[in-house]
This record gives C-alpha cells, structure tokens and sequence, in this order.
C-alpha cells in the first residue's frame, strides 16, 4: 500500500468521516456543493457534452482515443440523495480513458425528493435511450459505484426480466447492495473504514425506501435472482463496512453460473477510484476496469 494511500485514508477519516455523521441531507449536498471547487478539470481534448438521455439528463464524455462503437454507461454514487455526474467528471474521463470508450453518466433523480424506484427508471430510461441511437449491447457496459454500483445491477435484473437484450459487461465499485442492512461487516468494520458512518445507512436507505421493501431485488440486488447477468467485475476495499454487500452479491452471481471477478483491494476506502489524481492505487483500479471492458467489448 502506497504513502499516499496512506495519507488518504487519514485523511478521509479526519475531514469526511465527521460530516458523514447524522445531519441532513441539504446539509450534505451543501457540503459537496461547497467543495466541488477542489474536483480536478478533466485534461484538454476531453469532450463533456449535457445531453438528453430518454428524458433524464445525463453528461456524454469522449476521450480522443474512445472508439465511437464502444460504450459505458455509468450510475454515481451518494447513497441515491447526493451527487452528480459533474462531481464525478474526474473519474468518468479517466474511465473512458482506459476503457477507450464513451461513457454516458446519468444524472437519475435523487431521494427523498425522488424515493426508489425513480432512480431505477431514470437508469431504464438512459440504457433504452442508448439501444435507440444504435448502441449494440455486445459493445456496451454499465459500470456504478456505491449506491451507484447497487443501482446497476437492479438495473441489469430489470433489463432482464423486461426482456431487453443485456449489456456485455458490468463493473460494481463498492456497491450498496442490500438495504436491509444485514452485513456483518457494517459491524465489522465499522471502526476501520475510514470513510463510511455504519449508523447512517439504515437511516440513508429509509430515505430511498421511502417505505417500499428494503428485499425488493430492485431496490436491493443481493435478494434478487440473478441468473443469465453479464460477466461482473467487482471491486471493493477489505476495511469498508459495505465489505459484505460486494462479496455477498458476488458469491450469488457466481452460485447462480454467473461469471464473476470478485477483488477485495486491502486496505483502500470505500470507492478509491476517486482519488485518482493522488492515489496511485486508483490509477491500476481505473487500468483494470478498463481492460475488463475492453475484453469484453473486443472490435467486430
């Protein structure tokens, strides 16, 4: 593990840590809103265009090196009450850097405003948008993190079971999986994740819930059954409290003859891809994500 990891990890549990504590939700989305400031532009020949996507808005990103057939659509995270596609802009071109792909990020309605299963439909609403412009699905993948990871593969279950055609891979980045809140490693590791409040997602999932199941598979994949998904790439941090709700929902896959890879990254906060303009354990994530779409996405 790098210095610079290290350092992260302190500092995350120093200044993030504390404001992810009981407060409110505007509360939260002021915070972020105050330090998108310190989010890093993405480098010259980036293009980031607001687009239409069947109704919901979401950022189309293109790399000068993106093949124009190959395609990510990916979900961020924030617990489905905070973020944005913008705040994300720093990981979503490195994305589409290493994946040599165009990646549309989709900017889903967000609780308590917009309870499950706004989310969900937004999401349904942007993958049929992208079959619609000629996106073939053999060179599409959906990638998501946290909540965003949770999402993309409810996401998958209901293409599925809507019958539309699936896409050719999947990546989940310390996903949310289960809103039951049933981990053991919420208890776990509550101590050693440097980020994450484990008291707060009981209280962060009522406000997506809004009442509904927390079992329903489309809220909560792990209790779905999720036999015909794509090849899934998994990637979580061994001290995170949602440590659980990776491995858990990755054992499923694989049980029900799904093809799984399933990496447990010592010792990385919950969702280290974003600290990739510091952390060098972020940047070989990014590469590996990269070359998992690519494998599966191969040129006609």
């Amino acid at each position: 593990m790098s210095v610079r990891a290290e350092l992260v990890r302190l500092g995350t549990r120093w200044f993030l840590k504390p404001g992810g504590r009981r407060g409110t939700i505007a509360q939260a989305r002021q915070r972020l809103a105050a330090a998108q400031f310190l989010i890093p532009s993405p480098p010259a020949g980036a293009t980031t265009q607001t687009v239409d996507a069947g109704g919901v808005g979401a950022d189309r990103i293109v790399m000068p090196g993106s093949n124009r057939n190959r395609h990510v659509l990916y979900l961020h995270g924030g617990a489905y009450a905070i973020g944005s596609p913008a705040c994300y802009r720093h990981l979503t071109w490195r994305i589409a850097a290493a994946a040599r792909a165009c990646v549309l990020a989709v900017d889903y309605r967000l609780a308590p405003e917009h309870p499950f299963p706004a989310a969900l439909d937004d999401a349904v609403a942007a993958y049929r948008s992208m079959l619609a412009e000629g996106v073939a699905p053999r060179k599409l993948a959906i990638i998501g993190d946290s909540a965003g990871g949770g999402l993309a593969l409810a996401l998958l279950l209901k293409l599925r079971d809507d019958g539309l055609p699936l896409p050719a891979a999947a990546v989940a980045l310390s996903p949310w999986t289960d809103l039951a809140v049933t981990g053991a490693s919420l208890a776990r590791n509550a101590r050693a994740d440097p980020m994450l409040v484990a008291e707060m997602v009981p209280w962060l999932a009522r406000h997506y819930l809004a009442g509904a199941d927390p079992r329903n598979p489309y809220a909560s994949p792990l209790y779905g059954d999720p036999a015909g998904l794509p090849p899934t790439l998994f990637h979580v941090g061994s001290d995170e409290i949602l440590h659980d709700d990776a491995v858990r929902m990755a054992d499923k896959m694989r049980a029900a003859g799904c093809s799984v890879e399933l990496e447990v990254w010592r010792r990385m906060p919950h969702v280290w891809h974003l600290f990739a303009p510091v952390m060098p354990e972020a940047h070989r994530a990014i590469a590996r994500i990269g070359a998992f779409v690519v494998a599966l996405t191969p040129p006609a």
